[in-house]
């Protein structure tokens, strides 16, 4: 299997490249200039792995919930590589993402409430169940943390993870009165994009490229822009 996953939701901007049994990545936190990293990252990874992008299989990109600019960058990048290589495209939540992060450094819970900050005093929030990979509990929202929905208890531990957490620390003292393990430094990584998009690479649920499609869940800033 060989699949190249980007993300560029948030600060972070990242790039991971499945070629059989090794993943390679590139990671990095940056204040802006996302568009200038992302394709030097693709082609340190493909010079890397000593592959071509026609001989992927697919390409996996983080579709959002994220930053408007960020999310239209990864998912317009991976559209036009996918055309030019003639590969399909797999999207990928990056509250997934984020929550797939976590529950790999907790290998005991059973539910994740990822968070990633939306600005404006909002954050993106999702709840997921962990079998293996995480499977969404319910819609993806963006609200005040005051909003916030948390996962029923059942007995066990759960997780909240995302910075999220840090722009919203009364989420985070109300997630911790509720039981929870806290993982407020994370950030969605292409390398849990990879992970999640094999899957469905396997089971053949590729998509056209034309279908690399943003998702931004704030309907008001999707206005704005259009």
């Amino acid at each position: 299997m060989r699949i190249l996953a980007l993300d560029t939701a948030t600060e972070a901007c990242s790039v991971a490249l499945r070629v059989g049994g090794q993943v390679l990545e590139r990671y990095e936190e940056l204040a802006r200039g996302h568009a200038d990293r992302l394709l030097p990252m693709v082609d340190e990874l493909l010079s890397e792995a000593g592959v071509t992008l026609a001989s992927l299989d697919a390409i996996a990109f983080g579709r959002g919930p994220g930053g408007f600019t960020g999310v239209r960058l990864a998912a317009s990048i991976a559209q036009g590589l996918a055309f030019g290589a003639s590969l399909g495209v797999v999207p990928v939540s990056d509250l997934a993402a984020v929550a797939q992060r976590g529950a790999a450094l907790h290998s005991a819970v059973r539910q994740v409430l990822a968070v990633n900050d939306a600005r404006m005093r909002e954050v993106y929030w999702a709840r997921f169940r962990v079998n293996g990979l995480v499977e969404s509990a319910g819609e993806e929202h963006v609200s005040a943390g005051s909003a916030v929905v948390l996962p029923e208890s059942s007995g066990g531990s759960w997780l909240a993870v995302g910075r999220g957490l840090r722009a919203a620390p009364e989420l985070a003292e109300r997630c911790r009165a509720a039981g929870a393990e806290l993982q407020p430094e994370l950030l969605p990584r292409a390398r849990e994009v990879l992970t999640l998009a094999e899957t469905a690479v396997s089971m053949g649920q590729i998509l056209p490229p034309e279908r690399a499609l943003p998702v931004y869940v704030r309907d008001r800033v999707v206005a704005a822009a259009t």
